[in-house]
């Protein structure tokens, strides 16, 4: 909260002691806690894992609140929360209005966020979930045995290391080539950040439209898709002077292209017709749909009901395990058609002895259990959330499209949380299921549930 206060400084926007009480009220917090934890632990437990992590991220949403409190940016507690859990959690879902004449500072704070938490995403993914060993995460060590898909180096601290190079340096590089581009500095900053952590926040209430540039546009598709590419891929490519080749041999990645090119063909079919909608214009909303990031350059819930599907779909299957991308990532709804089209072929042969296969690994029976079972739970959490914001009064399509939204952290959805609009106008009530959607999406479901289970609190 001091990188805000120095830009309030500079810029005399206001909001400095804002900043300087919201500081002191964190750093009170913490003190506290530090003094009522007592010594270090020795050894944390996989169950000590799952709640520090849970806790870690509800205490996060709720500290990260406190400026867009204190300023008055948000003027009820319950919008503050939200704005503050969509940012720390990548989704990029707003109720602020006027973004053209906000203070730097506030700005600032919201795009920071996005960055902290898109990278505490990617060490949360590949650093920590493989070893809890939930929600198929597993996958990390199912797929390529050794150092590049289970973890880059001996110990988790050292992962996270080379994770945050790897990410620090695709946001200066990002930050570069847009100011290059024409962006004021300010304006890039905040867009790399917001971009490489998959955020979807922006400076302009017109989001990327604001610029109407075609080269910022292009120069933003580029980066998102290489931060919805899993970050362990970077590295093992990094390590082999950027080979091509490294990103070909991965499943994931390939069928991630595959993916994305066929729904750019479809949505080009369905609104090739319509001459208002240009090439780079439909390029650029589908990639930041199916990445999860949420950008916009014009209003895509006006193109078809057809488009408007596939861009639901699209959030659904999201990026890459290990990118700061949202939904149930490729990997999973790869193996889960595989295992599909595994039944199908039992149906003809069925005594034949048909695996399931990740690069050149078989899946196991358990994980391919996990994958089933976190599909399941994702899909009836996103129903009940629908059903939850539906009973605040919410029209059905807006209540669907904003539980897919923020349970995939994708951020703008379509009816009265379209890329238009935001979620201002919303019911507490639905914001508080939201609020609950964007944490279970990000902590990837199991994370949360394990800690109802009776079992868990027993010694």
């Amino acid at each position: 909260m001091m990188i805000p206060l120095l830009i309030a400084v500079y810029d005399q926007s206001g909001h400095v002691m804002d900043f300087v009480w919201s500081g002191l009220i964190v750093l009170a917090i913490g003190v506290v806690m530090m003094k009522l934890s007592g010594g270090p632990i020795e050894q944390v437990s996989h169950k000590d894992g799952f709640l520090i992590v849970t806790l870690a991220w509800v205490s996060l949403a709720l500290l990260g609140a406190v400026p867009f409190w204190m300023t008055g940016i948000c003027h009820t507690v319950m919008d503050g929360l939200f704005e503050s859990t969509s940012g720390l959690t990548t989704t990029g879902a707003t109720v602020l209005v006027g973004l053209d004449y906000m203070p730097h500072s506030i700005l600032f704070w919201r795009s920071m966020q996005e960055w902290v938490g898109g990278m505490g995403i990617i060490v949360l993914a590949v650093a920590v979930m493989p070893l809890l060993g939930i929600g198929g995460m597993q996958l990390f060590r199912a797929e390529v045995p050794g150092p590049t898909k289970d973890k880059l180096t001996a110990r988790v601290t050292e992962t996270a290391k080379v994770l945050w190079y790897i990410y620090l340096a695709m946001t200066l590089f990002t930050a570069v080539s847009l100011w290059l581009a024409g962006m004021g500095t300010f304006d890039a900053i905040n867009h790399a950040m917001t971009t490489v952590a998959i955020g979807g926040f922006s400076t302009h209430d017109a989001s990327i439209g604001y610029f109407h540039s075609q080269t910022i546009q292009y120069l933003i598709i580029l980066f998102m898709l290489l931060a919805g590419i899993n970050f362990t891929l970077h590295f093992a490519a990094m390590r082999k002077g950027f080979s091509p080749k490294i990103y070909w041999r991965d499943d994931e990645f390939r069928a991630y292209g595959k993916w994305l090119a066929l729904l750019l063909f479809c949505i080009a079919l369905l609104i090739y017709r319509n001459p208002d909608v240009a090439w780079s214009d439909e390029l650029f909303n589908v990639v930041s749909i199916a990445t999860t990031t949420g950008f916009a350059v014009s209003d895509y819930s006006l193109w078809s009901p057809g488009v408007s599907m596939l861009l639901l779909v699209a959030m659904f299957i999201g990026g890459c395990a290990g990118s700061t991308a949202g939904g149930m990532k490729v990997v999973r709804v790869l193996l889960l058609f595989r295992q599909g089209l595994r039944e199908v072929r039992r149906l003809i042969h069925p005594h034949g002895v048909i695996h399931v296969k990740l690069g050149s690994s078989s899946l196991t029976p358990s994980v391919m259990q996990s994958l089933w079972g976190f599909f399941v739970l994702y899909m009836v959490c996103f129903g009940v959330v629908a059903i939850l914001v539906a009973a605040t009064g919410v029209d059905m399509a807006t209540s669907i499209s904003a539980a897919a939204a923020c349970i995939t952290n994708t951020g703008p959805g379509f009816g009265q949380v379209g890329p238009a609009d935001n979620y201002l106008m919303l019911p507490d009530g639905a914001k508080a299921a939201l609020i609950f959607a964007m944490i279970l999406g990000r902590l990837e479901i199991f994370t949360f549930f394990v800690l109802l289970v009776p079992e868990f609190w027993r010694k």
